[in-house]
């Protein structure tokens, strides 16, 4: 466990895809940083060329400690949460490469809605409605509008509206009525997203928005849900770059002190 921890704390501290071999001779799809050109890039900055080549496409879209699918739903996360349009179909293009479905793409701009404004998912809507028609996705591949919802854990949801209830219910009943229902007991039971994937959403949003206050309950929540604490750290690493690095040290201390709770010595 203490080697978990140390790698988890190592990591706080710091369109189609071409293939490329990685390390051990095994062939894998490799990230093209940016919807712009290499050209592009450094017609304006030679270095950041440089640096996308060699530190996001050979390096960090290549480390082990995330899947592909799951650092490819950490950017959709951050780009929809920061409402960074230029890049999102870019990324939606290479999630659908990774394995991430039309449905979880679907589902991850619904739930963001909630976690980063009904503004920032129509934005996400306008660029995926036209990556969907390019790539033949029907009505048929998304989750329902009302589906029958997954079974709730009636203890841990008790726990979390007496604790909403007790530090907002006398400053707005109705942001208590609205995060129970259809926050809590809808949102979060639609199984078109695994609670697991739907955690690793929350927390990469969170961190992008800057909003450290909140991680700590949603972290919890995530390793409930079956995050490992090196996804956990690795999801830091991820996000230096796409959130940024004073977001990601904001967040750190709050995941340290996560993983420091529940991992015994």
């Amino acid at each position: 466990m203490k080697k978990v921890i140390s790698a988890a704390a190592m990591s706080l501290m710091m369109g189609a895809p071409a293939f490329a071999e990685d390390k051990r001779g095994e062939v894998m799809p490799s990230v093209t940083p940016s919807v712009l050109s290499v050209g592009d890039i450094q017609a304006v900055s030679p270095a950041l060329a440089r640096f996308s080549s060699e530190v996001i496409t050979d390096d960090l879209w290549k480390r082990k400690e995330l899947s592909l699918r799951d650092r490819s739903i950490v950017t959709l996360a951050i780009l929809i949460a920061k409402n960074q349009s230029a890049e999102l179909g870019h990324y939606v293009n290479i999630a659908l490469n990774n394995g991430v479905t039309p449905a979880e793409v679907s589902e991850i701009i619904t739930h963001l809605a909630f976690y980063s404004g009904w503004s920032n998912a129509m934005s996400a809507i306008a660029v995926t409605k036209d990556i969907f028609q390019e790539r033949g996705v029907n009505p048929e591949q998304l989750a329902t509008a009302s589906p029958e919802l997954l079974p709730l854990n009636k203890n841990a949801e008790k726990l979390r509206s007496e604790t909403v209830e007790k530090n907002v219910g006398f400053i707005s009943p109705g942001l208590v009525k609205f995060t129970t229902d259809p926050l809590f007991l809808d949102l979060w039971q639609r199984p078109a997203l695994k609670p697991r994937d739907r955690s690793l959403v929350t927390v990469s949003a969170l961190i992008a928005a800057g909003q450290s206050a909140q991680i700590g309950y949603h972290l919890n929540r995530a390793m409930d849900n079956g995050l490992t604490a090196e996804e956990a750290g690795e999801i830091i690493t991820h996000s230096a770059f796409y959130a940024g690095w004073p977001n990601v040290f904001s967040a750190a201390p709050v995941v340290g002190e996560v993983l420091r709770d529940r991992i015994p010595e």
